[in-house]
Order: C-alpha cells, then structure tokens, then sequence
C-alpha cells in the first residue's frame, strides 16, 4: 500500500476522532461532567434561560450519543488494522489486543477516579467480541454487527410488557450510584471525590449503559468498525465515495422518523413501561443513524481542501485521544465540582458551554504543541509499550 493512499485516510480517521473528542468535551462541559447540579432558572433573566434550554437541546441534538458511538466505531476500526499487521507478519494479534483490554481497564480506573461515566470501562469489558469474531467472513461481520445494532434487549423487555398484564421493571439499579456520586462532586475534599468515583462511578455507568441500551450499541459499533476497516471503507477510492454517499442518504432518510417518533412519543404512549423499552429502542435508533450521518458527511466532506483546512487540525487531539480524554475529565472536574473550582452549581448551559468552549481551545493547543513534539500522546506511548512488552 503506498504512502498516497495511507496518508489521508489516516488523516481522516484522526480528524474524525478528534471531533469525537470535542463533542464529548463541549456536552460533558453543560453536563458538568456528570455534575448534574445547577443554579435555579428563576435569578436570571428570562432570555438567558431560553437561550440555556436551546443550548441544551441542541448540543445533544448533535453530540448526544454520537460522540462515543464515533469512538466505538474507530475502535473497532483500529483493531483491523493492528490484527491486518500482525497478520502480515505470520502473527495473531488476539492474545496482544486482550491484553491491552486489560491494560484499557486499568486507564479506565484512572479516568474514572475523576469522572464517573466514563466510556473506557465499558469498551474494555465489551470489546474482547472483536476477538471472537476477528476471523468471520464480511457477511457474517455485518449480519453480527446489524444483531446487536438492533437493540434486542430493549426488544425483548417491550415484548414481556406487551403480553405480560402487570409487568414491571423496577427502579433502575443506577439511580442510588448516581446519588451517592453527587454527594461527593458537592463536597470540598479531592480525596473522597476519588473514593467516591472510584466506588461507585463505574457501577453507576455500568447499569446505565445496560438500562438505556448503550452495553449492546458499542459491540456492534465495534463489529462495524472492524468490517469497515476490513473492506478498506475509510481509504480515499471510488467505490468508498459511492459507499459514503448512501449511507448518508440512508442514515439521513432514517434518522427523521425516528427524530419524529422520539419527540411524539408521549402522544402515542402513556404507559412508563414502554419509556423504558420502546423509547430507548427509538432513541437508540436516532442516534446511531444521526452517527452515521456525521461520519458520513465528515469523511465526504474531507475531500474539500476547504473542510479540511477548517477540520484538519482536530488530528491532534485524535491522535491522543486517549490523553484527551483522560485529561479533559481531570480538567472538568477541577473546573466544576466542589473540590476545585466549584462552578458547577453556579452556572447553567450557556455560560457552562462557554467555559466548554475555552477549555477546549486550551487543551486543543496543548493537543497540538505535543503531538508536533513528541508525535504521540504519553498514555498512548504507555499502552503501547506495555501492549508489546
């Protein structure tokens, strides 16, 4: 493969992933990290809380559920092509990648020390599937990865509701982490907000990802990621255009009658029941074909000297994205839980997206300045030299 056609594709997928990382930062900054806490509507003027909700609705219009679905994606992505180099060299790389699952875990306990509901537990728990189907021909890749796209989950709680009289779900198992959570973003003391985050924060993230769908979504992002890079789908060629522009077509077609569906959904149903299965099915759905129309567009979009001039420089932080990650939930949470800065409970979603938006200036040229001088972020360096100890 010449270095032509390397390059950009390379370039696109880091771009890619630093847009991931942005949209994580900006809707973890309204979010407060998790720090679901904010001052009362009613001592600021009123078009200041309207422009709040709008804020508010619309970063999770287009962020919501798209950034870590992005980064399932690529996951899977870069699995293919580290298990496609071993395999050049007369190698298996399943023994080295569940390694470095383990060693994922472990940077997952890190960042989930400072921000609880953190993604790395997850992928780490979820992404060995990418071993069990590493060797499967490209049908059975795409019917896999379609399976659990579905949601059956959420399919199979709607059913038992629909023919059982009575059925109940019961109180979600993560509400009672969540409060014990809050309890120690409000205190003043670092050392029991990691005790608490530590904890509890990857219990609580664990049973919301498994209550509103997200435990099954990312294997099959993963899968995906994988077939993609397998079909060399992400490369610059014509057949990769013409594949681009229909699922932008297809994804954008779909994702509006579930966008409808969605906002509707109290009009048809009533019943708490169905909020907790076919809702989250519903929702689900938009999400993963908004996905697919970011990514889409983004990859299309990339070949325009213009987009990529205005995008490109989101390959630094997609580069590191790990060290991003990790140091933007150190960064957020100084910035707005009470051991640091304490701004969480004073300000809401304008003024939060504002200082979103300044952090995220701030680290971008960190981002940049490291990658310029050392070519790879530090936790990036980490886990490789420990991949392939």
């Amino acid at each position: 493969m010449s270095s032509v056609t390397t390059k950009p594709r390379l370039e696109v997928v880091d771009s890619l992933r630093g847009f991931a990382i942005m949209a994580i930062m900006l809707l973890h900054s309204i979010e407060h990290f998790n720090f679901y806490v904010f001052p009362n509507a009613d001592a600021q003027p009123a078009w200041l809380t309207t422009l709040d909700n709008h804020i508010w609705d619309s970063l999770f219009f287009l962020f919501g559920g798209k950034g870590y679905a992005i980064f399932a994606l690529l996951f899977g992505f870069t699995f293919s092509l580290m298990y496609r180099k071993q395999q050049e060299k007369g190698g298996d790389f399943a023994p080295r990648f569940l390694w470095r699952l383990l060693l994922l875990a472990g940077f997952a306990v890190i960042n989930g020390a400072f921000f609880p509901g953190e993604i790395l537990s997850l992928y780490a728990m979820v992404g060995a599937i990418l071993i069990i189907v590493r060797r499967w021909n490209h049908k059975a890749l795409l019917v896999a990865a379609v399976v659990f796209l579905l949601q059956p989950v959420q399919w199979w709680q709607y059913i038992q509701a629909l023919i059982q009289d009575g059925f109940e779900m019961g109180r979600p198992h993560s509400w009672q982490y969540w409060g014990f959570l809050k309890e120690g973003q409000l205190g003043d003391s670092f050392f029991n907000l990691i005790k608490t985050n530590t904890r509890y924060g990857h219990l609580a993230t664990f049973w919301w990802s498994w209550e509103v769908g997200r435990t099954l979504q990312p294997i099959g992002l993963f899968i995906l990621g994988y077939w993609l890079g397998l079909k060399n789908l992400f490369e610059y060629s014509g057949s990769s255009v013409r594949f681009w522009q229909r699922v932008l077509i297809v994804a954008a077609i779909l994702f509006i009658p579930f966008y409808l569906l969605e906002n509707n959904f109290d009009k048809i149903y009533t019943e708490r029941v169905y909020r907790r299965t076919l809702l989250k099915v519903i929702d689900m759905y938009g999400n993963l074909t908004f996905t697919l129309v970011l990514v889409a567009a983004f990859w299309l979009l990339y070949r325009v000297k213009s987009f990529r001039r205005l995008a490109g420089g989101l390959r630094y932080p997609g580069r590191m994205s790990l060290t991003a990650y990790v140091l933007q939930s150190i960064v957020g949470g100084f910035v707005f839980y009470g051991y640091g800065l304490a701004l969480g409970p004073q300000v809401r979603h304008t003024i939060s997206l504002g200082i979103g938006i300044v952090l995220w200036i701030g680290l971008f040229y960190f981002f940049k300045w490291w990658v310029n001088k050392y070519g790879q972020g530090p936790l990036e360096k980490l886990w490789h030299k420990l991949t392939w100890i």
